[in-house]
This record gives structure tokens, sequence and C-alpha cells, in this order.
């Protein structure tokens, strides 16, 4: 990963906040700061706690417009996060990029699991793919999906 993604990640990171802190009665630059402090702490966790995941910039037409944060084991696929910037969203593409990824752990007879924030409306994408809540911690619904056939 070069400074050129992470000033992308950064910024895709914040696009995917700004909903949340629009109402805050902050100025703008007091929203950019806690934005970036808070992009650090997660890329730092994530670099941190996941020292093998697949850390992956999404491009189309060599354009960065994605991330993917995604750790393989022998038994579990674990999504970490996948983003998109906003101009993508709701196009269809996560549902293709999780389909791929789905369609891998099938084929190495994978659960997967993630994470995904309770009043996200991906939950619902994720639902149609054979993901069932497993818990929850008041912020985020823990999701898993067992293992699948692979399709032959």
């Amino acid at each position: 990963m070069n400074n050129g993604d992470l000033s992308f990640l950064e910024a895709l990171y914040c696009s995917t906040r700004m909903r949340e802190l629009a109402e805050l009665p902050w100025d703008q630059s007091a929203k950019s700061a806690f934005l970036n402090q808070q992009f650090a702490a997660q890329h730092n966790y994530y670099q941190a706690h996941f020292p093998h995941a697949d850390f992956q910039v999404i491009e189309s037409a060599g354009t960065p417009i994605g991330r993917a944060y995604l750790l393989w084991s022998d038994i579990h696929l674990q999504i970490i996060d996948i983003s998109l910037i906003p101009s993508y969203r709701g196009q269809g593409l996560g549902s293709q990029l999780l389909a791929a990824w789905l369609e891998r752990a099938d084929d190495q007879r994978l659960s997967a699991g993630l994470y995904v924030e309770s009043y996200n409306p991906a939950q619902n994408l994720y639902r149609r793919q054979g993901f069932e809540v497993t818990g929850e911690d008041g912020v985020y619904f823990k999701m898993l999906r067992p293992v699948h056939q692979a399709k032959y």
C-alpha cells in the first residue's frame, strides 16, 4: 500500500461517515479532524489485529473506487470491511464483489462472517446471501454464513 492509496482510503473512510456527522453542530474543520483521527485509529487497528488480511483497493478502469479487507483462513472468510465511494454505491458492484468472494468461500468450503452497523441497509444484501445475525453489541450485528456446498 503506497501513500496515494492511504490518501484515497482516508477520503473513502470520511465519505462513509459524513451522513453520521451531518447533525453535529461542529464546523467542517472539526469534523474533518475527527474523521482523520478516526481513520488513523481504524487503519492502525486493522494493521495490528489483522496482519494477514488481504487489504485491497478496488478499482474501475484504473481509478480507485473502494476498499475491501478480507481475512481468509482454512475454515473461514472474515469480511473485515467493504466500502465504495458514493458515486459507486447502490449500483450492484458491492453485490457482485460479495458474490465472487462467497463463491470462492463455497469452493473452499469456508464459512463467512462480518459485522455490520444495525442501521446499515447493506444487512439486507447480507441476509439475501445467506448471512444470519448471530449476535449484537448495540451498534453492530455479528452475521455468519455457514459453509455452503459449491455449485458444480
